[in-house]
């Protein structure tokens, strides 16, 4: 057995293990990268983590399904997809994470989004293992029919691996409503029953939870609450700049506006919008959901009808705001986007999107003094949370207010804070949420490893 003179040294060994293997994965080796060598001092107050390789195992998924997906168009011409699932690890329980339909779909994406989901998953304090998956397939621009089709066949290349006490799916990019509908629906048509916690994200008529599609976006602006609190400010005249304009950018935009902030910008594939008086209106805000519904995919749209400035192929970190809040996908933001916030006098930077910044751009504003940077797989924990409570309410047979829902989301978003800053300081690094994160979700995952031998 080799033995290690540091944690650094066992750490460097495991990511170099991790580049050998998996050399092509680019996103999975910067999501390694970021998460272990914020573990360093838990690894050196923990030897038998080195003992029993905790690390390496952790990197290496329980299972990697690729899967073709055949269907048919409207012409009649047969289309070929290809389908994923990564079942990253199960130590706290069943595996559970979205699917993603998006052309930018890859192994390496998968790979990085199931990571990522074990410590996210974990800091929720719910019994969820972590895991992803999802297609190259892009939804936009296709009729229900052949969303219907692609999703059938989808869903006949997965049901051998899923299961409500097995892995559990629900929506991500490109995965809403109505992809979760024709999935589930092909579900229950193959194994001849209505086991409805198969797959969160439903609507309400058969199992679904009331506020799941605002979930990510709420959780993320509680957890900002928590930050501001410990600053002794509020939300309440913050200014935001914002990507995105999908459910998550569409939560977090609502439950600002109801805390008295005032998101300033979106964002899409084509530019972003700027709207000085703040996307706070009733109107404003209900017309993100008309400009997703029609699957444009365009924020110039907002522009047109409201006449604001629109800036075709550019991205919203150059304008002004109290805090900054990436909502739309990884690595949207780069070394001279963290450049650009840290000049506007930004002093918030609350990570939304899974691995939005680029690690060069996360290592910038982490140094900044000024700037507090909170980490996607806390502030985003929203999401997976109250699909946990979906299934929670689907195995009790039961259908919670969303008031109910709402009071759980808020406690766990708090809970999930404080755990952060709290495993930050019992390891001597301050006030560092990146690291507390990391630290904590980490911990339980360990250690349930631990107790349940070597496999």
């Amino acid at each position: 057995m080799r033995t290690y003179t540091s944690a650094k040294e066992y750490i460097d060994a495991v990511i170099e293990t991790a580049r050998r293997r998996d050399g092509n994965k680019q996103e999975f080796l910067q999501c390694v990268k970021e998460v272990y060598y914020s573990l360093e001092k838990v690894i050196d107050a923990h030897p038998e983590y080195v003992k029993a390789d905790i690390l390496t195992r952790m990197i290496e998924p329980d299972r990697f399904i690729s899967f073709r997906v055949a269907w048919v168009d409207d012409n009649g011409f047969t289309q070929i997809n290809r389908g994923y699932r990564v079942q990253f690890n199960s130590a706290i329980g069943p595996y559970k994470g979205g699917l993603r339909f998006h052309p930018t779909v890859t192994p390496s994406v998968m790979f990085f989004l199931g990571f990522e989901q074990t410590f996210k998953n974990s800091l929720t304090g719910l019994p969820m293992g972590g895991a992803k998956g999802g297609s190259d397939f892009n939804p936009a621009g296709k009729s229900d029919g052949e969303v219907m089709r692609f999703c059938q066949s989808f869903m006949t290349g997965l049901y051998h691996y899923i299961g409500p006490d097995t892995d559990v799916p629900a929506g991500d990019i490109g995965v809403g409503a109505r992809e979760i509908g024709y999935l589930f629906g092909q579900y229950k048509r193959i194994r001849i029953a209505f086991e409805n916690g198969v797959i969160t994200g439903k609507p309400r008529a058969y199992g679904g939870s009331l506020i799941r599609p605002e979930a990510t976006g709420y959780g993320a602006v509680y957890y900002t609450n928590e930050v501001l609190n410990h600053e002794n400010e509020s939300i309440q005249g913050k200014t935001f700049a914002i990507s995105g304009f999908g459910n998550v950018a569409w939560g977090a935009i609502s439950k600002i506006v109801e805390l008295g902030g005032i998101p300033l910008t979106i964002s899409g594939p084509d530019g972003y919008i700027y709207d000085k008086d703040g996307i706070v209106t009733k109107e404003k805000i209900d017309y993100l959901l008309e400009m997703r519904a029609s699957r444009r995919d365009r924020v110039q749209d907002y522009a047109d009808k409201f006449g604001v400035p629109f800036y075709p192929g550019k991205r919203p970190w150059e304008v002004k705001a109290d805090v900054a809040m990436p909502c739309a996908t990884q690595n949207e933001v780069d070394l001279e986007d963290a450049k650009k916030i840290a000049a506007n006098g930004t002093r918030y930077y609350i990570e939304v999107a899974n691995m939005p910044s680029t690690s060069s751009a996360l290592e910038y504003l982490s140094a900044r003094e000024n700037i507090i940077v909170a980490p996607s797989k806390a502030v985003n924990a929203g999401g997976v949370c109250v699909s946990g409570l979906e299934m929670s309410q689907n195995s009790q047979r039961l259908s919670w207010t969303a008031e109910e829902v709402d009071t759980r989301l808020k406690t766990a978003m708090k809970d999930i804070y404080n755990n952060s800053v709290d495993a930050a300081k019992r390891y001597g690094l301050g006030y560092n949420l990146v690291a507390g994160a990391n630290i904590a979700g980490f911990e339980k995952v360990a250690d349930a490893m631990m107790t349940q031998g070597v496999y």
